[in-house]
C-alpha cells in the first residue's frame, strides 16, 4: 500500500483549538482527491491511575460537545516540546493532586487516522500517593473519584465509560495488569 501525495494544502480555520485544512491528494493510482479535510488536533496523554491501595483514580466531568457529563481516566494535551510521560505526569496532578511511581506507556493509538492527524498516548501509572490539591485549568470543573478494577471492568461492561480513547486506553491497562483474559 503506497501512501497519497499532498499537492496542495490550504488552512481554513486556524485557532487553539480548531484547525481544519483542506489538502489536494494524488492517489497512487494516478486520480485525484481534490478536497480532503484534516482537522489538526494537538497530541494527547491519557492514563490508567492506580494508587497505592490498588483504586483506580477516574474523573467525572462535563463535555460540551457531546452535552454529557463524562467519567474517564485522567488526561489532556501535551504541550509543545514536552515528553508524552512528562505531560502524563503533569496531567495526573493537575487534575487529581496525586504523584505516581511508576509509568509505563501501554499504548499510542490515533483517534481517527481517516479525518484527524494526532495521537493520544495512553500510560499505566502505578504506586500513587496525593501530595496536593487540583490545579485545574480556568475551564476544567473535574471531581475525583476512585474504583476497584472490579467496578471499572463492570463499568466498562455495562457501557458506562462514554469516551472511546478513555476506554481503549482502560483496555490497554487492564491486559498490561493481567486483569482480562
Amino acid at each position: 500500500m503506497s501512501k497519497w501525495k499532498t499537492c496542495a494544502s490550504e488552512y481554513l480555520v486556524k485557532r487553539p483549538w480548531a484547525t481544519l485544512r483542506v489538502d489536494e491528494c494524488e492517489l497512487p493510482d494516478g486520480r485525484v482527491a481534490s478536497e480532503y479535510y484534516v482537522l489538526e488536533y494537538p497530541n494527547w496523554v491519557n492514563v490508567v491511575a492506580i494508587t497505592e491501595d490498588e483504586k483506580v483514580i477516574m474523573v467525572r466531568q462535563y463535555r460540551h460537545s457531546a452535552n454529557i457529563v463524562s467519567i474517564e481516566i485522567p488526561g489532556g494535551v501535551i504541550d509543545d516540546g514536552e515528553k508524552p510521560v512528562d505531560a502524563a505526569k503533569r496531567e495526573l496532578l493537575e487534575e487529581t493532586g496525586y504523584l505516581f511511581k511508576d509509568f509505563e506507556q501501554v499504548s499510542c493509538i490515533y483517534p481517527n487516522p481517516a479525518t484527524s492527524n494526532n495521537v493520544t498516548y495512553c500510560f499505566l501509572a502505578t504506586g500513587g500517593k496525593k501530595v496536593q490539591e487540583q490545579a485545574l485549568d480556568e475551564h476544567e470543573d473535574i471531581d475525583i473519584e476512585f474504583y476497584s478494577i472490579a467496578e471499572v471492568k463492570e463499568m466498562l461492561l455495562k457501557n458506562q465509560i462514554p469516551q472511546a480513547l478513555h476506554v481503549t486506553g482502560l483496555m490497554y491497562g487492564l491486559l498490561k495488569l493481567g486483569e482480562l483474559k
